[in-house]
């Protein structure tokens, strides 16, 4: 199977919290960039996860042709913020199973996960490897299945990959998201 997984900048938040890593990650502040995304993810794998906020949650379930799952990422630890009265402690994770059935080897788990967030990672919401491999269940991977990594970032997603399957993911750059320029690793074919 081939499986998406996207944590791009969040709707609205490219400029705020990625200017300074990448020169054009306020295209991600655009609409169109997430719906050109959402397209690829429906029309290139047979699975995927969107990460996403709960703020941008609406509009972006309006660009999708077909509903996604949404699942709950929610954090007992999270950072508050100075005049926020209600803090942002859940995200939502938005898919599309490539299984539905635990009879091709696919974990049986839950669509919610509770995780604290990750503390200087060196990039703005970096998800912990616990969140990753939750991920790969919600979409029913199994090893041997191709992975690509749309916003590989810190690279977690590769290494809880990597330990699960031995395998690398494919990492694709996007306009505005080059935090690994020239690591596009194809998958050994068995």
């Amino acid at each position: 199977m081939r499986i998406a997984f996207a944590d791009p900048p969040y709707l609205g938040q490219g400029r705020k919290h990625y200017s300074t890593h990448h020169d054009q990650a306020h295209i991600w502040d655009d609409p169109e960039s997430h719906r050109s995304l959402i397209r690829e993810l429906e029309t290139g794998y047979d699975g995927y996860a969107l990460c996403a906020s709960s703020t941008s949650l609406q509009v972006l379930l309006g660009m999708f042709e077909a509903p996604p799952r949404i699942a709950a990422w929610v954090k007992p630890f999270a950072a508050y913020k100075r005049h926020v009265r209600i803090a942002y402690t859940w995200e939502p994770i938005l898919f599309r199973e490539a299984r539905r059935s635990s009879n091709d080897g696919a974990f049986v788990n839950r669509d919610h996960l509770s995780e604290p967030i990750t503390m200087r990672k060196g990039l703005v919401g970096a998800k912990p490897e616990r969140v990753c491999r939750w991920v790969l269940d919600l979409v029913g991977w199994v090893p041997g299945d191709q992975v690509s990594d749309l916003f590989p970032g810190t690279g977690v997603m590769g290494r809880v990959v990597a330990a699960a399957d031995g395998a690398p993911l494919i990492l694709r750059e996007r306009p505005g998201w080059t935090e690994t320029p020239g690591t596009t690793h194809a998958r050994p074919t068995s």
